[in-house]
């Protein structure tokens, strides 16, 4: 089969391999769309540790042409859940699958979906209706996510948000935000068509940062600032920020995988504020049919943030778009 393999940071090569079989309780799943994630490029730079070589990619879907488990048939379309758990750990015992000590994310820990097939756990094999086309279907992966963190950290009706990046997620955070009564929608960029699209998405106001922007969040909140900062961004700068935009008794949801070791923060602030700390990471299956709901329900739209749809072979250039920050990029779509 056709693969895109990660041979040491930066260098990805196209590859002809054997294609996986289904091994017991597997299901062998030919992609058909994948999306490229931070968390990719992370691995790509070398910022995220991988045994080499790896295949990436955590973000797909497709249908299943061989099952080795029970109950599971040939010819589902699925999406992949990519955590996988024991079941058997504290954690699992107490429900939180996606951050199981014993597991791992598929594209990081094992082989993903930058590639014509893979093997899954038949149980991260979720069916899909076909209420919700591919395009956005390759996409509802990150949307869990999402879900997941405002899930940890509820948005209460008439909260004042602010949402701190403007990128893929913190798009959907807007938007989740509004659906969830949020009486006010800010949104945070230096970037001005990130600006624009948040706000044709709902968000109700888009500030760039500067040295008023405290001073107008304080002003479009009625003086008391935000109730919860969502950081979106996996910033230690953008972290203080979000201290510092929070109103006394506040919430931040740290939702930006931060790769950065060290930096400066206003502590005294944290404490003085009493500000509740929330971080998140992944999903787990049950966010699954929620967030198609959420799509089909038209309460979060997806197709519009998807920016380039390219083939496979052209992962390289996909990854180069991403990390260029001049390119008018957002979700990138592989085709298989």
């Amino acid at each position: 089969m056709r693969a895109m393999v990660l041979n040491n940071p930066g260098v990805l090569d196209p590859e002809k391999i054997e294609t996986p079989a289904a091994e017991d309780g597997d299901v062998l799943v030919r992609v058909s769309h994948s999306g490229i994630c931070g968390t990719d490029l992370g691995i790509f730079r070398g910022g995220i540790p991988v045994a080499y070589p790896r295949i990436m990619g955590h973000e797909m879907i497709g249908e299943i042409v061989e099952s080795a488990a029970d109950g599971v048939s040939a010819g589902t379309r699925v999406i992949v859940d990519p955590a996988v758990f024991c079941g058997t750990c504290y954690q699992c015992q107490r429900g939180q699958f996606n951050i199981c000590p014993n597991g791992g994310l598929i594209g990081r820990d094992r082989d993903g979906g930058f590639a014509e097939y893979l093997t899954i756990p038949a149980g991260n094999a979720i069916p899909l209706s076909d209420d919700i086309d591919d395009k956005q279907a390759s996409f509802l992966q990150v949307l869990t996510t999402c879900v997941h963190a405002q899930e940890l950290a509820p948005v209460r009706p008439g909260d004042a948000i602010v949402v701190i990046g403007l990128g893929v997620t913190g798009q959907i955070h807007c938007q989740l935000a509004k659906a969830s009564g949020a009486g006010i929608v800010i949104g945070i960029t230096r970037s001005a068509w990130k600006r624009e699209l948040a706000e044709q998405l709902g968000a109700d106001a888009t500030l760039e940062p500067g040295d008023d922007l405290k001073s107008r969040v304080l002003e479009l909140t009625g003086g008391r600032g935000a109730d919860m900062v969502i950081e979106s961004a996996g910033r230690v700068s953008t972290f203080a920020q979000a201290i510092d935009l929070t109103r006394v008794g506040g919430r931040i949801l740290n939702f930006g995988t931060f790769t950065e070791t060290e930096g400066k923060l206003p502590f005294y602030q944290l404490y003085y504020k009493e500000l509740l700390l929330i971080n998140a990471r992944a999903s787990k299956g049950k966010h699954y049919l929620p967030s198609v709901d959420l799509v089909t329900k038209g309460a979060v739209k997806l197709l519009p943030l998807i920016s380039h749809e390219l083939p496979l072979d052209e992962l390289g250039t996909a990854l180069e778009t991403l990390d260029s920050p001049s390119a008018d990029s957002m979700k990138i779509i592989m085709r298989h």
